[in-house]
């Protein structure tokens, strides 16, 4: 897909000067054939147009995984309020194809754009790139511009890069993983040390000179080509660590508390690092394999987490007219309940193989109902597009359809 390019009112102000300058131009370049040799064309004839620039700077993606079906979301708006309201701001894709390749593997290819199956107990990470990678190494993006929060469990940790040869860890993702950030264990372990101070900013900003001028890295000029952030992140790393121990995300129970927090800990990261990419995966609602109630439950807190996080996004004037946000499952569930009024995820129907993405941002279509049938594994070129990245190993495609 060719991007549309920027309006020129918003990248070259109208004056009388530019207009000159302009004139000057066109008349030596209506000269310049003349001079050339009969048959040998002005290379300017071939030149490529200028990459577009996106207004899109910030993105939020949303792996609302676990197995959710359409039905319960876009097609049941009581249920999701909130995402109704991203979507007023945005679109809907409903004809998103999604394939069973297993929770691990499905949700693997919304980062990786390739459909590779995993097993249910896989713990192995995926042999292909992720976003991640692919704007840390050629997008030139820092460590701590590029984040993944996580619900729990061996297997999301491994979203934050692949085994690929070209890529791997050194260009990675920083993770969060909510079990391990505010399981009992560490909380008990830093409620030890007494009650859990945060430095004031001057005080900060003190120990974050003392780091600069003692970190051999720093005083050798460079940061470093792998994951490692600079010691102002590493510090501000630290700050929101308390900051979250302290608060009440630690407190938060009850069914789909992990998604609760994981999408609380996404929102909360944005607001203090302003990241290029954060991503969120989520994996209560596979609650659904025994009781259908709870798993309705889960999308409805999820529902409200996200809307607190789209509403951060809306309050902060640079955030709101700079930030994209997907929201999408890795694929939904039966059509039918099972003999414990629950829904599991194997019977090959719509249900389970067509999701929804709503996706909002200052480059998309407003509003809209998109019919244009897409594939799950289009998100990840569809970011690295954006940001102006390539991701040669995905097999999938930028969504054309989604861009205004």
């Amino acid at each position: 897909m060719q991007p549309p390019h920027a309006a020129p009112s918003r990248t070259s102000p109208l004056t009388r000067r530019s207009v000159l300058r302009g004139a000057a131009v066109a008349g030596a370049a209506a000269a310049l054939p003349a001079v050339l040799p009969r048959g040998v064309a002005s290379s300017a004839a071939f030149a490529a147009p200028p990459a577009p620039t996106y207004r899109t700077k910030h993105v939020i993606v949303v792996a609302f995984a676990g197995g959710v079906r359409a039905r319960e979301c876009i097609g049941k708006p009581s249920n999701v309020p909130n995402l109704m309201r991203i979507a007023e701001k945005g679109a809907v894709l409903p004809n998103v194809k999604a394939a069973n390749l297993g929770h691990y593997g499905a949700a693997l290819a919304i980062f990786t754009g390739c459909p590779d199956a995993q097993g249910i107990r896989e713990n192995a990470r995926g042999e292909n790139p992720t976003i991640f990678e692919y704007l840390r190494k050629d997008a030139g993006l820092p460590a701590h511009e590029v984040w993944l929060s996580t619900t729990a469990g061996a297997q999301t940790v491994n979203f934050a890069y692949g085994t690929h040869a070209d890529y791997g860890a050194k260009y990675g993702a920083n993770l969060i993983s909510t079990d391990g950030l505010f399981n009992a264990e560490f909380r008990d372990l830093v409620g030890s040390f007494g009650q859990v101070s945060v430095p004031s900013d001057a005080e900060a900003a003190r120990v974050e000179k003392l780091a600069k001028s003692l970190d051999p890295k720093w005083t050798a000029g460079g940061k470093g080509d792998g994951l490692s952030n600079d010691p102002a992140a590493n510090l501000r790393i630290q700050r929101y660590i308390l900051e979250e121990l302290r608060g009440d995300t630690s407190d938060i129970t009850g069914p789909g508390a992990g998604d609760a927090k994981s999408i609380r800990v996404a929102r909360n990261l944005f607001r203090l690092f302003r990241p290029k990419l954060i991503a969120c995966v989520l994996q209560n609602a596979d609650v659904a394999h025994g009781s259908f109630n709870s798993y309705e439950e889960v999308i409805r807190r999820n529902d409200r987490e996200l809307g607190l996080l789209w509403d951060a996004v809306q309050s902060d004037a640079q955030l709101r007219d700079t930030t994209s946000i997907f929201v999408l499952p890795e694929f939904g569930r039966d059509a039918s309940l099972n003999q414990r009024n629950g829904l599991d995820h194997g019977d090959g129907s719509e249900d389970l193989g067509k999701i929804f993405c709503v996706a909002a941002g200052p480059d998309f279509k407003q509003g809209k109902t998109l019919s244009a049938g897409v594939d799950a594994f289009d998100v990840c070129p569809t970011i690295a597009q954006l940001f102006g990245a390539k991701a040669p190993v995905s097999r999938g495609k930028a969504v054309k359809a989604l861009f205004a």
